[in-house]
């Protein structure tokens, strides 16, 4: 990623992605933000180069210790819309859940995040 977002600009994305849910969606500029800064969170909390996180089109973040990828797809990679994304990392959602109602998809064997989510902003 390529700025740092600080923590009051991440909070302050993730209460207005929330305050939007009365039906009429956040702001995409706070859409982007929240995840971009739950993205920073998780690098910071897993740091490692073995399984990438996709939240496209807003970001993605190599996580977790272990073998590192350099070239190509990596063998571990975990993709997900932005809403199932802030909700994981929050805790409004279990992986579980989000991975049972086909919400993620997830390959390789060590791309699971049950150990590291929620984030707990």
């Amino acid at each position: 990623m390529a700025r740092r977002i600080t923590t009051d600009d991440g909070r302050a994305a993730l209460a207005a992605v929330a305050a939007a849910g009365d039906g009429s969606g956040p702001a995409r500029t706070d859409l982007a933000t929240a995840v971009r800064y739950l993205l920073q969170l998780l690098a910071e909390k897993a740091p490692g180069n073995t399984v990438e996180v996709r939240v496209p089109p807003f970001g993605a973040v190599q996580v977790i210790e272990g073998p590192r990828h350099t070239r190509g797809t990596p063998p571990n990679v975990v993709e997900t819309d932005a809403s199932t994304w802030i909700a994981l990392a929050t805790g409004a959602e279990s992986w579980g859940d989000a991975v049972a109602s086909g919400r993620i998809a997830a390959s390789g064997t060590r791309a699971d995040l049950a150990g590291v989510l929620p984030l707990r902003p």
